[in-house]
């Protein structure tokens, strides 16, 4: 007599199942892992993205400076004032005057048509404010040979790595 078997016994189903579900929990394991380092490598990358706009931006303000109309202020030990009239415009403004200014420990970078004359601003000023992080301190050095018309700038951020760029001005 030969016995012919057309399902599975209650103890196969239960093992099968087992083993499914272990898998099912590395994968899951796994994928929850994949999330939590492409949030964390997303966060890093918009950092570096953050900062590399900063120092772009930084770099054609002072390389396209027009006629070297680059004042700076020094302040305190650890703050300076710039202005500036660049070519280099994120508000689409023709020949903005720009300014660095450090308020509170905030470095921001405002645009306006008109010339900045003196700090602190005044009430009538008209600008565009863009606030480009926290600083511990935020220092411009001009080169002791006036002819080359370099500048080096240095940014401390409080919550991010520092910037230290040397620019020349290409308009003469």
């Amino acid at each position: 007599m030969r016995k012919s078997r057309d399902a599975f016994t209650l103890i196969e189903l239960m093992i099968s199942i087992t083993i499914l579900s272990i898998v099912m929990l590395f994968l899951y394991k796994s994928y929850a892992s994949l999330n939590m380092s492409n949030t964390f490598y997303t966060k890093e990358l918009n950092k570096i993205k953050a900062q590399q706009e900063i120092k772009r931006v930084l770099f054609l303000d002072l390389s396209l400076a027009i006629d070297k109309k680059i004042k700076i202020l020094n302040q305190e030990s650890k703050e300076d004032v710039m202005f500036i009239q660049t070519s280099n415009s994120i508000h689409r403004r023709y020949n903005p005057y720009v300014a660095y200014i450090v308020k509170e420990s905030k470095l921001y970078r405002l645009e306006s048509l008109k010339e900045f004359k003196e700090y602190p601003l005044s009430n009538s000023s008209e600008f565009s404010v863009d606030y480009l992080g926290e600083v511990n301190s935020f220092r411009l050095y001009e080169s002791k040979d006036k002819t080359k018309g370099s500048y080096l700038v240095h940014i401390d951020f409080k919550n991010s790595e520092e910037i230290l760029q040397k620019v020349k001005v290409l308009a003469d």
